[in-house]
């Protein structure tokens, strides 16, 4: 007898307590169909195969919805809105389970920490995983507070946004992750069998161990897309500092050398060193920071000591330490950096001994690494550009087995804000789609649409999930009229980011930003969505009164690290709702002055010594008289458009785009409805058609179209929400800067 399923719709959950804990929840309902109680296991299916706890969901929970995290959307490779098959699962008890993940977590994680994190989660191969334990349900002898604080010393604060792949099990199938389970990193250290006995509550957790890497194969330094310049300064530093020592010494001065190379995260900085490093015939040792980092300082400096060691044997070798922003933080330094600067400063003078620190946060590291006597030289590889994407796309599909018609140039342009590390992810989505696709075929293959399809689902490191915007696919083309707004948007923004050739060829520099003001309602929001679906663009989010922060130095870090990030993940676009709130005239608010340094700092951003490149910022406002007045002169909030209130014929084309998806009935006359509707905003006709498909509902659940009677009924309850006097306002504030 087959076991029962049902098709349900995926919908994403609201609580952040589920959230990366390999938890979905049903309606009652749903789980006495499919025979199940609280925290039965059940496989869901979308574009692949994944299996996940089954949790009752909160009273009021639709029962044709499933509610899941972003993670577990991801495994099953849909987005939000997609139907997923739902049937018991059948899971066994694991008697292995490998991870890999980033070298920061394989690195400083042990497998007995990971195995504690684990228990209790159901995962299958290919699934992404998170180190967030699963104490929603504890399994029987978990510790989760303890689990917790190891990981926390181990990784730091960025544990919780830490994903594993699932690379294999044993047996095959969904797996439940045990106490005897033997737990590994892939290519790295595993638990022993069975597990060793729960440690008294009063005992340290025992600290991962550091691991001295050295490193073998690397790839060939013509791989390394965009970086070609950096990598030949690096072979020249090499030769120099390994193999002419002598004619430095003629010239006055040491052949030591010591490099600081930054970089977004994902870009490559450990690759770019080992290729060239090989192509020299350069021994390197690779060893990860944030592993010594969470020492306590004895063994932190043994541990140190003993990496220099290693790497000090005459010949020529480069100790390679990566993320020394963990280790050497530039705020609250731990005592034992200067232990460690000591350190590296002495190794530093030993023959054939060479030290490359990465970090993808230079100016979160400690001053005293650039000192002469350091790290006297940097390197940066730069965030991969839409023609470097095509290249890194090419060579990391070379040896796929990809059909004829793969276009990486189309890939490229729809992937802004990609590094290496996040393309490769995209291979690894698209071969499982592939997979699945082509179960049984002799020779699959990677398509153009599996690759389009994992760009839905894979999202690059630069991009957080809290400050992201979603484009829901929409396109200025879905803007009904507006035609003079959307062109101002076109060229203020979609222009200086498609065409900057034309602006250098008519020697003029593209406006730095633009604002976007009109009534509440009139939709500059999904105009900000629609622009940055049909420009391709990586868009930051950030409503006006989340940046402010009660502690000095706060809220201008804040929009630092807004504009940093924007700058990895460009071409894109910052928008600042709510602006009003962010940056109000200086000198009038009772703050304490927080206000004051925000807009100082969003100067600063946007014309400073250090200008953004292909970042556009875009702020909007229902108040524009309330901004502080340096934010719009020329070379900041240049371009000012005004959203106005939709008239008769804007109306007509937002009822229809509105109702394209309601039947409506023969006696509807949308032109004529519009016509009528004076003082209603795009939001209130968008509101109307809602309420009059909900009217319908009311006196039938089995309803089949929307009528106007249904509509005439809903205009007694809808009512226009604009103010005479705020347009007129609006309207003269245009005028006057026009």
């Amino acid at each position: 007898m087959s076991s029962p399923q049902i098709t349900l719709t995926l919908r994403h959950t609201p609580s952040a307590l589920d959230t990366r804990r390999g938890v979905v929840r049903l309606h009652p309902e749903v789980l006495d169909a499919l025979g199940l109680r609280a925290w039965d296991a059940v496989h869901l299916t979308g574009a692949r195969r994944s299996a996940a706890l089954a949790a009752p969901a909160e009273p009021g929970n639709p029962p044709g919805t499933v509610l899941a995290d972003d993670v577990t959307m991801s495994n099953l490779g849909v987005a939000e809105g997609a139907e997923v098959v739902l049937a018991p699962a059948a899971v066994s008890a694991a008697r292995s389970v490998t991870v890999a993940g980033s070298r920061l977590a394989s690195g400083s994680v042990s497998p007995h920490t990971l195995r504690l994190a684990l228990i209790g989660k159901v995962i299958t191969v290919g699934d992404a995983v998170s180190l967030l334990p699963q104490d929603l349900a504890p399994a029987p002898g978990a510790d989760v507070a303890s689990v917790r604080g190891q990981l926390s010393r181990a990784i730091g604060a960025t544990w919780t946004s830490e994903l594993l792949t699932v690379t294999a099990t044993e047996p095959a199938g969904a797996v439940a992750v045990g106490q005897s389970t033997v737990v590994s990193w892939r290519n790295g250290a595993a638990t022993a069998s069975p597990a060793p006995a729960p440690a008294a509550v009063s005992a340290p957790a025992p600290a991962p161990q550091p691991v001295f890497e050295e490193d073998g194969e690397a790839v060939p330094v013509t791989d390394l897309v965009g970086a070609q310049a950096q990598a030949r300064t690096l072979a020249e530093w090499f030769d120099l500092a390994f193999r002419r020592p002598e004619l430095l010494a003629r010239l006055g001065t040491t052949a030591r050398l010591g490099v600081l190379l930054s970089g977004p995260e994902g870009v490559g900085k450990s690759t770019f060193v080992r290729s060239v490093a090989a192509a020299e015939k350069v021994r390197v040792l690779s060893l990860a920071a944030p592993n010594i980092a969470v020492l306590e300082p004895n063994s932190a400096a043994a541990a140190l000591r003993e990496a220099i060691a290693q790497a000090s044997t005459g010949e020529p070798t480069v100790l390679l330490v990566t993320d020394i922003d963990a280790l050497l933080p530039a705020a609250n330094q731990p005592p034992l950096a200067t232990i460690v600067l000591d350190e590296l400063r002495t190794a530093l003078g030993k023959p054939g001994f060479a030290l490359i620190v990465t970090t993808a946060h230079p100016e979160a590291c400690d001053s005293r690494l650039r000192g002469p006597d350091l790290l006297d030289r940097e390197l940066s590889i730069p965030l991969p550009d839409g023609k470097i994407r095509t290249e890194l796309l090419r060579i990391l599909l070379r040896d796929a087995p990809v059909e004829s018609g793969v276009d990486c140039g189309e890939l490229a342009e729809k992937a802004p804000g990609f590094v290496a590390a996040d393309l490769i992810a995209l291979r690894r989505d698209a071969a499982l789609r592939a997979a699945l696709r082509q179960r049984d075929a002799e020779e699959p293959r990677i398509s153009q649409q599996d690759l389009l399809a994992a760009l839905a689902t894979v999202r690059p490191i630069s991009m957080s999930a809290s400050d992201t915007l979603a484009t829901g696919g929409i396109t200025l083309d879905d803007v009904g009229d507006m035609t003079e707004v959307k062109q101002s948007l076109t060229e203020a923004v979609l222009w200086p980011l498609r065409y900057p050739d034309s602006f250098a060829r008519l020697g003029v520099a593209p406006p730095r930003g633009v604002l976007l003001y009109g009534p509440p309602g009139g939709g500059k929001t999904f105009l900000v969505r629609a622009l940055a679906g049909t420009g391709a663009l990586s868009v930051f989010a950030v409503k006006g009164a989340e940046l402010l922060d009660k502690w000095v130095g706060e809220s201008e870090r804040a929009v630092r690290e807004l504009f940093r990030r924007a700058a990895e993940a460009a071409p894109s676009l910052v928008f600042l709702d709510e602006i009003d709130a962010l940056a109000p005239r200086r000198g009038q608010s009772s703050d304490s002055g927080v206000a004051d340094r925000v807009v100082a700092a969003l100067l600063t951003e946007l014309d400073g010594i250090e200008p953004v490149r292909d970042v556009v910022v875009l702020g909007a406002t229902n108040r524009p008289d309330l901004v502080d007045p340096a934010l719009l002169r020329p070379g900041r909030l240049e371009r000012l458009v005004y959203v106005p209130p939709p008239d008769a014929e804007a109306r007509a084309e937002i009822l229809r785009a509105t109702a394209k998806n309601t039947p409506l009935a023969s006696d509807v006359d949308l032109t004529g409805i519009a016509a009528a509707l004076e003082g209603y905003s795009a939001a209130d006709c968008a509101a109307l058609i809602r309420e009059a498909a909900l009217t319908a509902m009311r006196e039938s659940l089995d309803a089949s179209e929307v009528t106007a009677a249904h509509l005439s009924t809903a205009r007694s309850v809808v009512r226009p929400s604009l103010d005479p006097v705020q347009l007129a306002s609006l309207a003269a504030y245009a005028a006057h800067r026009q």
